[in-house]
């Protein structure tokens, strides 16, 4: 695999392998790391005339992470749905 810089990032070429009944690429570590891509990682391939860009999808939050986001300003009132009717958990 070769790199070189190009406006805006940088440019690799790579080869093109069989996996399966599939073509593959790799992705060079330093560029994975700098994208923060990793083995599992979701990927968006977009096919735009004769070329392909493959964009990293944004990984789920964590529970704690969604939990930091809360604030006094965002947080609901708590909700009475009234008296408990069968085999609901209290």
């Amino acid at each position: 695999m070769k790199s070189k810089a190009s406006k805006g990032g940088i440019s690799v070429t790579t080869l093109v392998s069989k996996w399966g009944n599939s073509l593959a690429i790799r992705i060079p570590n330093h560029v994975a790391e700098m994208l923060s891509i990793e083995n599992g990682s979701e990927m968006e391939m977009v096919v735009e005339g004769q070329e392909i860009k493959l964009i990293p999808m944004k990984q789920r939050p964590t529970l704690e992470e969604l939990l930091a986001k809360v604030t006094p300003e965002n947080r609901h009132h708590e909700v009475d749905f009234g008296e408990a009717e069968g085999a609901e958990l209290l």
